[in-house]
């Protein structure tokens, strides 16, 4: 039977993999922007400073993106987005359901396919199964990061080091959600204080995470979530349109201090 694919043989597939990615990464090396975290925020930040011609390399830690966007609330896959969070699901031509006044809903995994897609097409690089190891310090300002692969921190203790590489940038972005991972990097070496976040209080926290996004540290922006845990301000639960904002401001944020003059 005749094959009705182009002839590849093993090595050659495998080639073309090593290759590209190696190309890719190589380009990444120092990048305008890296974002830690590919939930909601950090892809809304990526978009929106790919867009604006920024290099832009987002570092996720799992095997997939959208974190909690991707799943929605208690494993329902249902998005929850109140006004005026509904206005990005316009600008991502998301499709939605009004519920209530002012609170609409649609599908997570939609959504979220949306959001990676349109992150991809702006031109922003996808790092994943990559864990934060820790920041790159020059003068007292974040200037990059240092990355292992996540498996890593799996292996057994017996296991020799497995050293891990940086990666320079002009400012970094955390989105870790809840973990704050980076802000966390910096509260070890006493450079910042974070408060942990407070309990669940859905209209409170909307509107203080996007207000308080912004700079936390000269060259670390800090959006999303880890907003909450920065500065103890209420979660919020299984509602998306703050870290979508969020991740619109972050990037506001990132592009007129760090980026506009180039």
């Amino acid at each position: 039977m005749a094959s009705i694919f182009s002839s590849a043989s093993e090595n050659t597939i495998t080639r073309t993999i090593v290759s590209g990615f190696s190309e890719d990464f190589n380009k990444y090396l120092e990048s305008d922007v890296i974002i830690i975290g590919g939930g909601p925020s950090g892809l809304m930040a990526g978009r929106e400073l790919a867009k604006k011609g920024a290099k832009v390399l987002i570092i996720e830690r799992n095997n997939y993106l959208g974190g909690g966007f991707w799943i929605g609330g208690f494993l329902m896959n249902k998005i929850t987005v109140r006004a005026p969070g509904q206005k990005v699901l316009d600008e991502l031509n998301i499709p939605y359901k009004e519920f209530a006044s002012g609170l609409y809903v649609t599908e997570g995994p939609h959504a979220c396919s949306k959001l990676i897609a349109s992150a991809c097409e702006a031109g922003a690089m996808i790092l994943n199964m990559t864990t934060l190891d820790d920041v790159v310090l020059r003068d007292m300002r974040v200037s990059g990061v240092v990355v292992n692969w996540t498996p890593v921190s799996s292996l057994p203790r017996e296991i020799t080091c497995v050293d891990p590489i940086a990666i320079e940038s002009k400012v970094v972005i955390d989105a870790t959600g809840h973990d704050a991972c980076v802000v966390k990097k910096l509260e070890s070496r006493g450079l910042i204080k974070a408060k942990g976040f407070g309990a669940m209080w859905v209209e409170k926290s909307e509107d203080a995470v996007v207000e308080y996004t912004g700079e936390a540290y000269p060259g670390l922006i800090v959006s999303g979530m880890a907003v909450s845990t920065l500065y103890g301000l209420p979660r919020m639960g299984p509602t998306f349109g703050a870290m979508l904002l969020s991740g619109k401001k972050a990037a506001e944020v990132a592009y007129t201090k760090y980026l506009s003059a180039q």
